[in-house]
């Protein structure tokens, strides 16, 4: 079994030491992180990557243990996918510096998305971004009507950090930049605000 300590590593640091290693073809691993975001997102990884995921917790420790599954070995040679859009939201305004009309335009470019026939795969919210997904903010019912329709939201965790909202957020999933990038860049098209 493969151990990746990632004791005392900032996000996205933990996910792309364990992604390192099921790259090189490790089936068991343990992985050490200190906080629940990293367990959350290092989980995502796992699961994703075909692995079940057992979590052990011991003082300031937490401890993934991750073992391939056959029907996680076989996913590995799926069908082709698709074709995805994804969005990157970095501001919570649409256009220039006027924040009541970018307010205002920012609310009817979600609306509109959320009532497209082919929605979104990924919509990644970063930066001031992320104050689209509180609760008070005027878009949030579509990004909710977003996920319920299948679009996966992913929200910063830095960032979420920095503007002190983590334990505030009402849509999505808090997520790190290896992720949203991952998805980001592994979407046919790309949109960015």
């Amino acid at each position: 079994m493969i151990t990746v300590n990632a004791m005392g590593k900032l996000c996205p640091e933990p996910v792309i030491m364990t992604k390192a290693e099921i790259e090189k073809g490790a089936a068991e691993l343990e992985v050490l992180v200190d906080n629940d975001i990293a367990v959350s997102n290092v989980t995502r990884l796992l699961e994703g990557r075909g692995f079940s995921v057992e979590l052990s917790r011991k003082e300031n420790e937490r401890k993934i243990t991750a073992k391939k599954t056959a029907s996680g070995a076989m996913a590995s040679t799926s069908a082709p996918r698709e074709k995805l859009l994804a969005i990157l939201v970095a501001h919570d305004i649409l256009g220039g510096n006027d924040k009541e009309l970018g307010e205002v335009l920012m609310k009817a470019f979600l609306g509109c998305i959320s009532k497209l026939s082919h929605k979104p795969a990924v919509m990644a919210f970063m930066n001031e971004g992320v104050k689209l997904v509180l609760p008070e903010s005027s878009a949030c019912e579509y990004i909710k009507e977003l996920e319920k329709a299948g679009t996966k939201i992913l929200v910063c965790g830095t960032c979420t950090t920095h503007f002190n909202i983590t334990d505030k957020i009402a849509v999505g999933t808090i997520s790190n930049m290896f992720e949203i990038m991952e998805m980001i860049t592994g979407a046919d098209n790309t949109l960015i605000f």
